[in-house]
């Protein structure tokens, strides 16, 4: 259901700085706006109910220094008579409001404690929702959105700034909370003397008006906090990632300063923002002792002197203004440090736009098969504004043949392949699944009929058994004969066997238990328990030794029978079987065929050929 605001209401809010700025985070308040007015309901209840035990204190101070003196009234006769007992005796009016009080403080604990669970509760309901709309971003982001992306600044915008924005509604919370407590004492405070209401709030608002300007730099200040976290982050995350390459360039020295640099950042933007935002306490305090004696000054010279005020309506003003003062110091320091986390609600903010980033747009039909062929119709691309990577393809891969890719470093084979599974959508041309443009096709069904073996191969932080099953089910479990089976055919069932706790061992972050090898039948052994219809392999041989190299060739060869395979080579005698191979030479085919055919023009192939041959020899 959604609130449909006035206009006039709109048009305020669009033109709120603070509503402008967050609002993509503030609509998330929808998904649980029954906790948040109960939260707001129990703040004002207790805020009334701190009214009326003001009122019930005035009249009690009364009753005890001048018993025979008329009962304060609010003038209100139903609230007179109920709560301040001004028809019944002086004593039986000291034991009324005595009850009264101490009914009033339990009632008035308790709403504070039920808005501040309340509070408490929609605040964590705000960080679980946009951590889930962060990651739902994150999972409809296009490709190329990550080859640009920081991860280190992602995570730390996920786990970091996220929690700030908790930290930030709580504040947010505690300030209507203060706020709604300071109404009801300003209240209490005019019925008490509207001449010493008068002087304080003109005090106090001088003293707010003051603060603005503090509020201002501490806004500014806070937008270093979350770019130091990031850079943080970021440099953490590649410190622990190339830790190898660390040891082996010798070069922990140098991280230790670049860590030590980055910690430094976030002290010295944590101490910018404190700095000013603990000046608000001690100024509030200063102007609240420094009015509290001009309070009694005045007091007793014009207003008791003449009779305007009595002691006991002075006691209780001015006990009402000590009340007040640590409330106003702490909803201003409160708003403070609301202000000192914008840069952590800006990052947030800035993660759930839309408008800003490239979004993949998924098809509508479903793809039930490949029945002839994938065609690449004068297909060029480009990553974002880059030099065309691809230049007018035009291949038809045939279903149940073996196309292979052959081409030096950098002549865009990989790329050409990450086109199939839409990985990146061609800048020109098109690309047709059986006559179909692979744009309209629900992508989630056309990847689950394929499987990537490539060279860098991921393997997660879990056991041997979830890394086989990933992908096959959701809960990432597989029946046991079909893990056995398809790591003896991957040639993995061996190594796996020797694991301490064989499948169900632990390989570490990327697979840091395992060699490279190990790491490629350990995919090879995915994709034949996901039995694809078209399979990809990414040069899955690349940079192992002789003996590693045949046992992976031996399982590729089972894993590719019978399907439509795409394979990039950089052997050539891997793929001399191959029913085309497409020879590419910066981002163009320079030409297609079948492998002996392509040998006997003397072309490009027989220029590699020729090379690796060579090499061999040597």
């Amino acid at each position: 259901m959604r609130i449909k605001l006035p206009t006039i209401v709109r048009r305020v809010l669009e033109a709120n700085s603070f509503w402008r700025e967050n609002r993509l985070i503030l609509r998330e308040f929808k998904h649980f706006r029954s906790v948040a007015y109960a939260a707001i309901a129990f703040a004002f209840a207790a805020a009334f109910l701190e009214g009326i035990t003001v009122g019930l204190i005035a009249s009690f101070l009364q009753g005890l220094t001048n018993p025979d003196e008329p009962p304060i009234q609010t003038g209100l006769a139903w609230f007179d008579t109920l709560f301040l007992a001004t028809e019944s005796s002086p004593e039986e009016r000291i034991y009324r409001l005595s009850g009264l009080l101490m009914v009033g403080v339990w009632l008035r604990s308790c709403c504070d404690y039920l808005g501040q669970v309340y509070s408490k509760k929609a605040s964590l309901s705000l960080v679980d929702q946009l951590r889930r709309r962060i990651f739902e971003q994150l999972k409809s982001f296009e490709l190329s959105f990550y080859t640009t992306a920081n991860p280190g600044a992602l995570i730390s915008t996920l786990r970091g700034e996220v929690k700030q924005v908790q930290q930030a509604f709580d504040l947010l919370a505690r300030s209507f909370l203060f706020t709604s407590k300071l109404l009801a004492y300003l209240v209490a405070m005019l019925l008490l003397s509207w001449q010493l209401f008068t002087t304080s709030v003109l005090v106090f608002g001088l003293l707010g008006v003051g603060l603005t300007s503090l509020t201002s730099r501490v806004r500014e200040a806070s937008f270093e906090v979350p770019k130091a976290n990031k850079t943080f982050t970021s440099n953490t995350l590649s410190f622990v990632s190339g830790i190898r390459t660390v040891h082996a360039c010798g070069t922990q020295d140098f991280e230790t300063r670049r860590y030590t640099k980055s910690t430094r950042e976030i002290y010295n933007a944590q101490m910018g923002v404190i700095k000013l935002a603990e000046l608000v306490q001690p100024l509030i305090e200063g102007a609240g002792a420094t009015l509290l004696v001009g309070m009694v000054v005045v007091s007793y010279g014009l207003l008791i002197s003449t009779g305007r005020l009595t002691a006991a309506e002075l006691l209780t003003f001015l006990f009402v203004l000590v009340r007040t003062t640590p409330i106003f110091s702490a909803l201003n320091g409160t708003l403070v440090k609301f202000v000192s986390v914008q840069g952590s609600l800006s990052a947030v903010n800035d993660l759930l736009r839309r408008d800003d980033k490239p979004y993949f747009q998924d098809g509508h039909r479903i793809f039930t098969g490949l029945q002839r062929s994938i065609d690449f119709e004068s297909v060029d691309f480009s990553y974002q504004l880059e030099e065309p990577v691809l230049h007018d393809i035009t291949l038809s891969i045939k279903r149940g043949e073996t196309t292979a890719l052959v081409g030096t470093s950098g002549a865009g084979k990989t790329t050409l392949a990450d086109l199939i599974p839409r990985f990146y959508d061609p800048t020109q041309g098109r690309i047709l699944v059986d006559g179909i443009d692979i744009r309209s096709l629900k992508i989630a069904s056309f990847r689950q009929c394929m499987a990537i073996v490539s060279q860098d191969t991921f393997i997660f932080n879990t056991t041997v058994r979830e890394n086989i099953a990933y992908g096959v089910s959701d809960s990432g479990e597989a029946d046991e004969q079909d893990l056995y089976e398809v790591a003896r055919m991957a040639n993995a069932l061996d190594f796996i066997l020797n694991l301490p706790q064989g499948f169900d061992t632990v390989l570490g972050d990327r697979g840091v238990r395992l060699s490279g090898g190990q790491r490629q039948r350990i995919a090879i052994a995915r994709a034949l328990l996901q039995n694809p219809e078209i399979l990809i392999l990414d040069e899955a041989t690349s940079a192992l030794d002789s003996l590693t190299e045949k046992l992976i060739q031996d399982s590729l060869e089972r894993l590719s029978k019978g399907r439509t395979v795409i394979a990039i080579a950089h052997r050539l005698s891997t793929i001399a079987d191959a029913d085309k191979v497409v020879v590419l030479e910066k981002g163009r085919i320079a030409e297609q065929g079948r492998y002996q055919d392509l040998l006997e023009t003397r072309g490009k192939l027989w220029e590699y050929h020729k090379m690796q041959f060579e090499m061999s020899r040597t």
